[in-house]
């Protein structure tokens, strides 16, 4: 059964969506930082993102036409399960998006990187629910692998989207393209592997892990990957 997800509270990196403008270290004004901030935290404030996520057996015929490719296969190699995971800040990031492109194409720039940073915030708390799930049952994950990456197409998006009913209970869909829409949606495959199994691509520690600031299984000291916590 399917996992409905409605994060609160998410907070996007703010050097992760200048870095998205093309920041890396120049000068900026006081006066575009407090543009810039002004847009962060309407992203914040306003938005309201979902998510969803599913796991299946590795060889369920659910996952056919998904696990397209090389590189998928190596990412999943060993694994017991498959979790596929989709979240999206939903059609008000569209509309909020198109409103501020109209009235000034600098505030439209920052805050499409803003809503992209926090899109990536809330694909991070949405993974974390995977890996805090599968470790209750003893087993390990890797890294979220997303269509597009390698050589994984973006053609298994609407099956991906399809397998776990995103349309109908998130409101994400696909162009003719395999594009996502809303904009600010992720899509992403991950692999449950029992404890004893090689995880390709597995975490090894906390520091180096995109989840920590999520994450409840460092909050409790239980970490993932089976060390202490650092």
């Amino acid at each position: 059964m399917a996992q409905l997800v409605r994060p609160q509270g998410i907070t996007l990196d703010r050097d992760e969506a200048l870095r998205y403008v093309g920041y890396s270290g120049q000068a900026i004004s006081d006066e575009l930082l407090e543009r810039f901030e002004t847009l962060a935290q309407a992203c914040e404030r306003d938005l309201h993102p979902t998510g969803i996520w599913e796991t299946f057996p590795a060889h369920d015929a659910a996952l056919t036409g998904i696990l397209k490719g090389e590189a998928i296969a190596n990412h999943l190699a060993g694994a017991r399960e498959v979790a596929l995971m989709a979240c999206t800040l939903g059609a008000e990031s569209e509309r909020e998006l198109r409103k501020h492109m109209a009235l000034s194409s600098v505030d439209g720039v920052l805050y499409g990187a803003c809503a992209s940073a926090l899109v990536e915030a809330v694909a991070n708390a949405v993974e974390a629910q995977v890996v805090a799930a599968a470790a209750a049952r003893g087993l390990r994950t890797n890294f979220r692998y997303s269509p597009g990456y390698g050589d994984l197409p973006l053609d298994v998006q609407p099956a991906l989207l399809g397998a776990l009913g995103a349309t109908a209970r998130t409101g994400i869909a696909c162009t003719a393209d395999n594009f996502l829409l809303p904009t600010k949606s992720v899509t992403a495959i991950i692999g449950l592997f029992d404890a004893d199994t090689p995880v390709p691509g597995g975490r090894s520690a906390c520091a180096t892990c995109q989840l920590r600031t999520t994450c409840e299984l460092r909050r409790k000291g239980t970490p993932c990957h089976g060390h202490a916590t650092r």
